[in-house]
């Protein structure tokens, strides 16, 4: 097959599974509140939403396993518990809010149905891709992606330059943070893993080269899918912050809603009324692919996990499809509360085993892994107590967690884990290269 070709398929399927709903729907309103500073808040977004990312798929390219390889060196016991965890959690929120998504901004808008008929259907399309998982990368890369940037481009090109060029104000005080922040809410590295795994199986259907020649197909795949996400969300960013002062959103609707009312906005404002139907097709189809990659790479992981058996990948696609049509019954809200506070334990641990993982040998040790990640899930502690105090109705946190907040750098950001980890990095680095030079 030629490589370019391959290249091509597997780069456009790749920025296709990353780029779901709250990646259309996050840097609009992002850009409308950062005003003179959408630069800023860009960069800043650029860090969670681009560069961990890749770096999963370059930690993915460099293992070429499955899921279970990222975290095996902290324990067998911690990589089985780890993975079930990341996949249930995928197939509980990001793939039912696919569906919510694609209902309450595309769909019940323009014919009025209910979520359940909404979701029914959308699963069922769902389920017939994944069960044809040998064409799922070659369709999405081929057909899907390039119709969906070819959308992007339309709504942020006409957008700039019909737009007046003119921003508001910063809400912003630190908008570099207030990018970070953002972006780390898109959980894009858990989908670095999930969507990684699945790349590596559908290269090893498609492509039968060397290691060597894979891992080139990968990481080469991951650069350019990086350098698509980063183009279209500087421009979904960039048109948010020059339309703020065209467009006039409800600030009591739901942030949710903002997102979705403001990026209608734009794109009626580009395309006229064509745009409310450009919009539709674009956030359905973002959404459809992204349900597509969890799914199969879901039932990927459960059919090696039970022997390799098919009937297993089978039942595991009908039981994620169902539990999508279920689930999608709720809207974004009800979904995240429900799960995000064992999203601020895994959401911190998944990003240190990407930057572990792509590590050197000499930085890669067990010790690293067991340290880093014990370390990361302790830090992380106040940011799940916190969450489920607020959830359950208290008006301040204790004292005990007002205290801890207040020593633990970032803490108030929900990054506490972000030091401690970085400096037990540092430490065993430092001690292993002792105890190796002493050896020695």
């Amino acid at each position: 097959m030629n490589s370019r070709k391959e290249l091509f398929i597997t780069s456009f399927a790749l920025f296709s599974l990353f780029f779901g709903a709250a990646n259309l729907l996050l840097p609009p309103l992002l850009g409308y509140n950062a005003g003179e500073n959408w630069i800023w808040v860009a960069i800043g977004f650029m860090i969670t939403g681009v560069v961990i990312p890749i770096i999963g798929i370059l930690a993915h390219a460099k293992l070429q396993g499955t899921l279970y390889d990222f975290g095996k060196k902290v324990s067998p016991q911690f990589s089985l518990i780890y993975c079930i965890l990341i996949y249930v959690i995928s197939i509980a929120i990001p793939s039912p809010r696919t569906a919510s998504a694609t209902h309450e901004i595309a769909i019940h808008p323009a014919f009025g149905t209910s979520p359940l008929l909404t979701s029914s259907i959308y699963f069922i399309l769902v389920l017939v891709f994944v069960l044809n998982r040998s064409k799922i990368l070659s369709f999405v890369g081929k057909f899907l992606t390039p119709l969906i940037v070819i959308m992007l481009l339309m709504v942020i090109g006409i957008g700039l330059f019909s737009s007046e060029m003119t921003t508001n104000v910063s809400q912003f005080k630190t908008p570099i943070v207030t990018g970070v922040l953002e972006g780390y809410q898109t959980f894009d590295a858990i989908g670095a893993a999930v969507v990684g795994a699945f790349i590596i199986i559908s290269v090893n259907i498609r492509h039968k080269g060397s290691f060597e020649e894979k891992r080139a197909l990968i990481a080469k795949s991951g650069w350019v899918a990086g350098f698509g996400l980063f183009m279209i969300y500087a421009g979904l960013i960039s048109v948010g912050a020059y339309y703020g002062s065209e467009i006039i959103i409800n600030s009591e609707l739901s942030d949710d809603m903002q997102r979705a009312n403001l990026l209608r906005g734009v794109s009626i404002a580009a395309l006229g009324t064509f745009g409310n139907t450009v919009l539709s097709i674009l956030i359905s189809l973002a959404c459809f692919t992204t349900a597509v990659g969890i799914i199969a790479g879901t039932a990927d992981y459960f059919k090696g996990l039970l022997g390799n058996s098919h009937s297993v990948y089978v039942a595991t696609s009908i039981i994620s499809c169902v539990l999508g049509v279920v689930i999608g019954q709720l809207d974004f809200h009800s979904i995240i509360v429900i799960a995000f506070p064992i999203l601020l334990f895994v959401y911190p641990i998944t990003i240190v085993l990407i930057i572990l993982n792509v590590l050197s040998k000499r930085w890669s040790s067990p010790l690293m892994f067991r340290a880093v990640v014990i370390v990361t899930f302790l830090f992380s502690i106040p940011d799940a107590v916190g969450f489920i105090r607020n959830a359950m109705g208290y008006e301040s946190p204790s004292e005990i967690l007002n205290t801890l907040i207040d020593y633990i750098p970032l803490a108030k950001h929900q990054l506490g884990w972000v030091l401690p980890a970085l400096l037990t990095c540092l430490s065993v680095g430092l001690l292993s290269y002792k105890t190796n030079s002493i050896e020695s």
